[in-house]
Formats: C-alpha cells, sequence, structure tokens
C-alpha cells in the first residue's frame, strides 16, 4: 500500500494536483477490498466508515487512479464499469458468466506469446491488453442443459 500512495502522490505532483484526505481513503478502500469494486461499493464503504467523499470525488479519483496505472478499469459487462488493482498484481485475463455474472481469472503465456507475434507481424506496438470472455460457467451451463 505504500508503495501504491507513494506513486499515486507523484502521479497527483506530476499533474499538479494534490493528494487529499479523500483520494487516500478512496485508494486505502481498493487495497482493503482486493478484487472487483464499482464506484458504488466504494462509496457506500466509505459512508458506512463515516470517512467523507462525494460520488463525483470517487469517479475523479478511480480516473486518476487509472491515468496513473495503480487501477484497472474493466468492463465485466454490467453496462457499468468495475476497478481492480493493477500495481504490483500480476497481468490477468477474465471469463465471465452471462447467466451469474461469476468472474473467473486466468492467465496463459502461450496466448501472450500469440497476441504478441499478432503484433509483431502486424507492424503493431501494444501499449496494453484487455482480454474478457463472456459465456457460461460450468455450473449455469449445466443448469441451461437441464432445462433443456
Amino acid at each position: 500500500m505504500t508503495h501504491a500512495i507513494q506513486v499515486f502522490a507523484e502521479y497527483l505532483n506530476s499533474k499538479d494536483l494534490k493528494l487529499t484526505k479523500e483520494r487516500r481513503a478512496v485508494l486505502q478502500e481498493i487495497f482493503l477490498h482486493p478484487g472487483h469494486l464499482e464506484a458504488e461499493d466504494l462509496a457506500h464503504n466509505l459512508r458506512k466508515k463515516r470517512k467523507r467523499a462525494s460520488r463525483a470525488t470517487i469517479y475523479r479519483t478511480l480516473d486518476l487512479l487509472v491515468e496513473s496505472g495503480i487501477v484497472r478499469k474493466v468492463d465485466l459487462g454490467h453496462e457499468h464499469s468495475h476497478y481492480e488493482l493493477e500495481l504490483d498484481n500480476p497481468h490477468h485475463e477474465h471469463m465471465i458468466c452471462l447467466k451469474c455474472g461469476k468472474v473467473l481469472e486466468f492467465s496463459d503465456k502461450a496466448i501472450e506469446r500469440d497476441l504478441n507475434r499478432l503484433c509483431k507481424r502486424s507492424g503493431f506496438e501494444p501499449s496494453s491488453h484487455r482480454f474478457q470472455i463472456f459465456g457460461y460457467c460450468d455450473r449455469c451451463r449445466k443448469a441451461r442443459e437441464q432445462a433443456v
């Protein structure tokens, strides 16, 4: 967490912004609840702890955390964004169940090699990528098969 605060403070300083207590509270809350969080989750958790941060501040802080590389914005198919820690966490992809919303994280070196090879062959220099597979988890797939 100390490393993230340092990275965030340096990023904010480069933008002539300050690490306010509200921004710090948002970052700390993300660290307390690893996984996929929504902005509304953060607002609710901060309210429960009687920490003051408006929704606008939360959304602006999330944008700054994404820009700084500390947090990654993820589309899990729920028509709103989720956020997860990216700094010091291994790169991974997502499989999302369309029925129950379960999220499975995975990483695969062969896929990464293939993506890099494709980019190289196309003369494309990648800076990042997000890979999501939408479908049905084992439990929901079996329930669908039994219903037929």
